[in-house]
């Protein structure tokens, strides 16, 4: 599976199981995200690849880096539907 067939598929897990914020984006939690059985048995690396859509902005999270369980409570904000 491409990059491309990944954001995808990260695209719409967050919408499925993101809650929206006041602007009314999906957002996710980390540890919700990598915890959860549709990620772990389809990503294969799913930092990295949050890591590539934050810098295509499909999504927004802070810090440099993502360890569960320190970063669980960090927000993934879905920033755009389309890669």
């Amino acid at each position: 599976m491409g990059i491309e067939e990944e954001l995808v598929q990260l695209i719409d897990f967050i919408k499925k199981m993101g809650k929206p914020n006041p602007s009314g984006q999906p957002v996710v939690k980390y540890g919700d995200f990598v915890t959860d059985p549709t990620v772990t048995n389809t990503f294969e690396a799913p930092f990295g690849l949050l890591k590539s859509a934050r810098k295509r902005k499909i999504v927004a999270f802070d810090g440099e880096i993502l360890l569960s369980p320190m970063h669980d409570r960090v927000d993934i904000t879905l920033l755009r539907d389309s890669v």
